[in-house]
């Protein structure tokens, strides 16, 4: 029998490094030739390792969340015949979309709860390394020990409500002399103590990693590293309103129009005046790029977190058009078919969460860019307009932008003529 080690190959242009999102194997497990290892992401894309040996795995790189540095040992498997035990690397890859979270951003498909990863099995090899750590459990309630509490003093009426309350005595410190009283239980669960048996769920903790960690560090950099401020306008879009439904009466077999593309295809024509907001901030070089065309980056809320694919030109796309590529973009994120190229090169991001909208938002800018726009639920309201009280269409919109680059002035401008356009909604399509 001889060893074989398998190192963590190049896996693109300037990766140093990867995450270990999801083991395929365990210490202990046969695996065949082309037989999947392990997922790892990369700051572009998650590519699997396929194994190109047929062996029996008797050593892993660490746990699901570590990061691992090219041509580092990502497992070490026992084979057939003998060898040296060189290190070998560069088993085939294919590259794959991250996994969906409806939620998985130049990032990133809130996170669904990582796959827990099954416990070590003894391997034949000398001195294995234990497998890839598995979450915590949750932690068991706690057992009352009725020998300990049999000891401590206190009434029986006490002694009751401890019973029932599911609270161990022996670990109630008394406020006074030596007897527990009432008042020492309500104490002891109001600062962290906790009671046995049903009726409160167990804690449980859960790692983060792959998406989820990586929405963390952007969010992270992006709070870190850009002073933000928010600016928020409610808008009558009850014309616009109007317009689509006229527009959805006549669409014959195109796709039924949103609010969305409407309000992208007035946002691009705004940005006409004010390309200031369609840019981008490198802070180690302090250049601003201003973008001529609009790519625009539309969060989307998947089962392995936020993503932002990214509708490429948008500002030469009709509504018709931008309706159908944005279906499509958010079906390829929540199945994990997104391509890299996919989600990147976004040049300003909208962060809509549809009719959980709100009242307004401060979403979180996605660096590099220096602008992301938030528009909120459309809700009916009593206005007054000429005097009289009516019922309209009311939608507040929110945009929060980089301070360095753009000024409040500059923000407030952009969005009250945005603001003229969807009010005036034939303004959007007229040159």
């Amino acid at each position: 029998m001889a060893t074989y080690t398998f190192n963590l190959p190049d896996i693109g242009e300037g990766i140093a490094e990867a995450e270990i999102v999801a083991w395929h194997v365990k210490i202990g497990d046969r695996i065949e030739e082309d037989g999947r290892i392990a997922d790892m992401m990369t700051d572009k894309a998650t590519v699997e390792m396929e194994s190109p040996v047929s062996g029996t795995v008797i050593k892993v790189a660490g746990a699901e969340g570590d990061v691992i540095a090219i041509g580092s040992m990502l497992v070490e498997l026992e084979i057939e015949g003998e060898g040296d035990g060189s290190d070998v690397g560069g088993a085939p890859v294919t590259e794959t979309a991250p996994e969906p979270e409806v939620i998985e951003a130049e990032t990133p498909k809130l996170p669904p709860v990582e796959e827990v990863a099954s416990a070590p099995v003894a391997a034949p090899a000398p001195a294995p390394a234990p497998a890839p750590a598995a979450p915590k459990a949750a932690a068991a309630p706690a057992v009352v020990d009725a020998e300990a509490s049999a000891k401590v003093l206190a009434s029986p009426v006490v002694r009751q409500r401890a019973r029932d309350l599911g609270i161990d005595l022996a670990k109630v410190r008394p406020s006074e002399g030596t007897r527990i009283r009432h008042a020492d239980l309500d104490a002891y669960l109001n600062y962290g103590g906790t009671r046995a048996g049903p009726g409160r769920a167990a804690d449980e903790e859960i790692r983060v990693i792959g998406m989820r960690k990586r929405i963390a560090q952007n969010m992270a950099e992006s709070k870190r590293n850009i002073p933000h401020f928010t600016y928020v306008e409610e808008i009558d879009v009850t014309k616009m309103e109007d317009m689509r439904g006229e527009m959805n009466a006549s669409r014959g077999d195109r796709p039924k129009l949103t609010a969305l593309p409407i309000l992208i295809a007035a946002i691009c024509k705004t940005l006409r005046e004010y390309p200031m907001l369609n840019a981008r901030y490198d802070d180690e070089a302090n250049v601003v790029t201003r973008f001529g065309a609009v790519h625009l980056g539309i969060a989307t809320q998947t089962d392995a977190g936020l993503m932002v694919p990214v509708l490429r030109g948008a500002e030469s796309l009709s509504v018709w058009d931008m309706a159908s590529e944005i279906a499509r973009l958010a079906d390829a994120a929540r199945s994990g078919k997104a391509k890299s190229e996919e989600l990147s090169g976004s040049t300003l991001t909208l962060t809509s969460l549809g009719p959980l909208g709100g009242i307004a938002t401060t979403p979180v800018i996605n660096r590099p860019e220096v602008a992301i726009i938030g528009p909120n639920k459309i809700v009916e309201r009593p206005m007054v307009v000429d005097g009289a009280v009516v019922i309209r269409k009311m939608m507040n919109l929110s945009i929060s932008c980089d301070h360095r680059v753009v000024d409040g002035y500059d923000a407030a401008s952009f969005v009250q003529a945005l603001k003229r356009r969807i009010e005036t909604p034939i303004y959007i399509f007229a040159d």
